[in-house]
């Protein structure tokens, strides 16, 4: 019977899982899946083992709560014969309490819910699923890998607005997110990029939801993210930074509550919001209308401006990565963030850039630019590993 970690990365309508063997050092994928359609009439689970050629296996689930997904992923485990040590959690919000992987308990639990407030559409998720698992594994370890620990290492400086001090103590700072992504490029950026990855480096996490992090010697020193989860780049629902004026003109002129404000800024803005048409990059950059053109130019200029506004904190830049479903994927988008970038001396490789190299700029490039696969769950399981004392 083989010994195991399984992930779990909850949305409000997705439960993506990967089940890691803790027989390897580092622990060793076996297989990930996912659960679609989560809190409808009926989901899809679906799931591909690592090993190269093996076709991926599916099922429906009906009824789809979240509990029923679990338990349909943890059936799967079960029947493969395998046992499991823990389950570990991406928790994107880990406040200024957890700065590394925790044991869950009562506590901590109490400390997370706490935190609801600062990210009201993800926390209540992830905390569910938590619950879940309870519920269906009570004596089963469960730990918390979480989205903001990675940034705990910013200067204090970079975790400020400009208002009163009563507001920042009370909460309302700079957390920024996707840490586990920026933590998995931050382990692989020696062997990729040699001395280079000692040096300030821009990392542009592009996807449905995209940010920016600037890192010194792998620590992350700022991020475009702030208190939410919305602000920084242009996303595929999300406008990215804002004038709170526009905010309140919505309220005082539009009739909108605080539920319709939400949903303007998570649900029907960026990609989506500017052109109309979709929240994905691939269905406009294949559509003819100006408005397509339109928000991919925006979402670029938005990223390459965010660049230069960390290479400002950070002092220099070094170099740039692309990660993440856009930015490993879309030989477009990062031509076009490039070509606002040339200033600083990134001389794009046309040729390394169409075939998705690692490297995408030229031997005499004074910059250089380079894509690297994320790799969330695997820096999950490193995390829980540790955590389990198994190295």
């Amino acid at each position: 019977m083989k010994h195991g970690l399984l992930t779990l990365n909850a949305g409000s309508a997705t439960l993506k899982f990967a089940f890691f063997s803790l027989d390897h050092t580092p622990p060793r994928l076996v297989y990930r899946g996912s659960v679609d359609g989560v809190g409808r009439e009926s989901a899809q689970l679906r799931f591909s083992l690592a090993e190269e050629g093996t076709p991926p296996a599916s099922q429906t689930l009906s009824p789809a709560t979240h509990t029923d997904a679990l338990q349909a992923v943890l059936r799967v485990v079960a029947e493969r014969g395998e046992t499991l040590a823990a389950v570990a959690h991406r928790v994107v919000h880990g406040g200024v309490f957890f700065d590394r992987a925790i044991r869950l308990d009562a506590a901590a639990l109490a400390q997370l819910e706490t935190l609801i407030p600062l990210a009201p559409l993800h926390q209540p998720v992830g905390l569910a699923a938590i619950a879940a698992v309870t519920q269906l594994a009570p004596d089963l370890p469960q730990i918390a890998c979480f989205d903001t620990a990675f940034h705990t290492t910013q200067d204090p400086l970079a975790t400020r607005f400009g208002i009163a001090q009563h507001w920042h103590e009370a909460g309302v700072r700079r957390y920024s997110f996707h840490g586990l992504s920026y933590a998995a490029i931050a382990r692989q950026l020696p062997a990729t990029l040699g001395t280079v990855a000692e040096g300030q480096v821009v990392v542009l996490h592009l996807g449905s939801g995209s940010s920016a992090c600037v890192l010194h010697h792998g620590r992350s020193v700022a991020t475009s993210m702030g208190m939410s989860a919305a602000e920084g780049l242009m996303m595929g629902t999300r406008p990215g930074n804002l004038d709170p004026e526009v905010v309140l003109w919505w309220m005082e002129n539009s009739g909108m509550d605080i539920a319709a404000v939400r949903r303007e800024l998570y649900k029907a803005s960026g990609l989506l919001g500017v052109s109309g048409l979709s929240a994905d990059l691939r269905d406009l950059l294949a559509s003819p209308r100006p408005e397509a053109e339109l928000a991919i130019e925006l979402y670029c200029y938005r990223a390459a401006r965010e660049v230069g506004a960390l290479a400002v904190q950070a002092g220099g830049l070094d170099a740039l990565v692309f990660t993440a479903g856009v930015g490993e994927h879309s030989a477009e988008v990062r031509q076009r963030i490039l070509a606002r970038l040339a200033w600083l001396g990134f001389s794009l490789d046309p040729a390394a850039n169409l075939a998705h190299a690692t490297c995408l700029t030229t031997a005499d490039s004074r910059l250089s630019a380079w894509v690297i696969p994320t790799d969330e769950e695997g820096q999950m399981a490193r995390e829980a590993a540790a955590v389990l004392g198994v190295r």
